[in-house]
């Protein structure tokens, strides 16, 4: 089976997370599509295949003889879809020899447009896949998992010699949850790979620092006709706290190495109000600065308005994996190698986010990211194509041949 045809039916499995609840995995739905991989593993040979009751998958596919020794390689993907977007009833369409332009995403109301994503005329020829506008697609990371799923059946069926290979593919990653209760150890990978990235050729090994943090804000609510001086209006203050933070430091205006402030929520009333920001830099100090300038603000604020009237709390989501990388960079050469191997120009790039990889790294097994093929992940103009997946599929393969050299 092509890694775009197991895509097409992991798709079907409505697998998002929910960064609400508290439960592990946060969704029990994550558990269908679970069992399904197991079922799947074990029908191409991966004998040892299991879900545990966390809701994380294992598998490993022994040493072929004379390989034994070679280091055991691990690859991993996530199951769940990101909560930003519908990921239920997900219909895909696939354009056979697409012609780089507009594509209309069925009827509601949305175009993918090279306006809007200019690598689109470079996939002139290949075969699309797209969303219906109503969903996104779940290439993130049900792509990861089909490449996977795929160079693990052309390893049995085909008998590539290879080390020791090991299989993994976890919940929660969406909701930054996915490492938090990985078996390290019982995987038993001396190094790994995650396939979580956007286009085929990308090979990450560097990503944000990662904190958030949640703002409380008490105001003080009496009449509006006897306000003066006695009123704090906890919304006012709310956009006080954003207008204080530096200027051109967000999303929207950063890019590559530079970091931000991201506002995701704010609500409440006159009395009330709440914010949440995610913090990112892949500087450590300047994340710490980051982090300083919020309570620095928390301070000020209280001086002026009075004790307890904003309180920030700042949680720490995850580190720059590049650390527990570069003493293993042997990972970077070869994911490079076999990229050159099929005619393409690796890209090593900051990823401007995180992945599982990252805390793995952290927890003792190095772990940067591959490319799945996929762009515009998160959303209803969410695309792959065929051949990137089989590319990336190929990538896989030809990382598992250097290592048995």
């Amino acid at each position: 089976m092509k890694a775009y045809e197991r895509l097409l039916n992991y798709v079907k499995v409505f697998t998002t997370s929910d960064d609400d609840s508290e439960s592990v995995p946060s969704s029990a739905r994550q558990f269908d599509l679970a069992r399904l991989l197991v079922e799947e593993m074990k029908a191409i040979g991966v004998s040892d295949a299991r879900v545990d009751d966390k809701c994380y998958v294992y598998g490993s596919i022994p040493a072929t003889p004379g390989c034994e020794d070679k280091p055991a390689i691990g690859f991993i993907a996530h199951m769940d879809t990101a909560p930003d977007f519908n990921g239920d009833n997900v219909h895909p369409r696939i354009i056979e020899d697409y012609d780089g332009g507009e594509v209309v995403l069925g009827e509601s109301g949305r175009v993918l447009k090279p306006a809007d994503f200019p690598h689109l005329p470079g996939l002139k020829g290949r075969t699309l896949i797209v969303t219906d506008g109503t969903s996104l697609l779940g290439a993130d990371d049900k792509a990861g998992v089909a490449e996977i799923m795929t160079a693990a059946e052309r390893i049995i069926s085909e008998g590539i010699r290879h080390g020791r290979l090991l299989l993994a593919f976890t919940p929660d990653e969406e909701v930054g949850r996915g490492a938090d209760h990985f078996d390290v150890e019982g995987f038993g990978a001396d190094f790994a790979y995650t396939v979580d990235g956007g286009q085929e050729n990308i090979i990450e090994y560097e990503n944000f620092n990662a904190s958030a943090a949640s703002i409380e804000i008490n105001g003080f609510n009496v009449h509006p006709g006897s306000a003066k001086d006695i009123m704090i209006n906890a919304l006012h203050v709310a956009c006080e706290i954003e207008g204080m933070l530096p200027a051109g430091q967000t999303p929207r205006d950063t890019e590559g190495y530079e970091g931000f402030f991201h506002l995701c929520d704010i609500s409440g009333t006159t009395e009330h109000a709440t914010m949440y920001y995610i913090l990112r830099d892949h500087s450590a100090e300047i994340m710490a600065a980051r982090k300083a300038t919020l309570k620095h603000i928390e301070k000020l604020l209280n001086a002026k308005y009075g004790a307890g009237t904003v309180a920030v709390t700042i949680k720490d989501q995850y580190q720059n994996m590049v650390e527990k990388i570069k003493p293993c960079f042997h990972l970077i050469e070869n994911a490079c190698a076999a990229v050159k191997e099929l005619g393409l120009e690796p890209v090593t790039e900051p990823i401007r986010g995180g992945t599982d990889g990252a805390r793995l790294s952290f927890m003792g097994l190095p772990c940067p990211n591959l490319g799945t093929g996929g762009y515009a992940y998160h959303g209803p103009y969410e695309h792959i194509t065929v051949e990137g997946m089989e590319l990336a599929t190929e990538i896989i393969l030809g990382i598992i041949a250097k290592y048995r050299a």
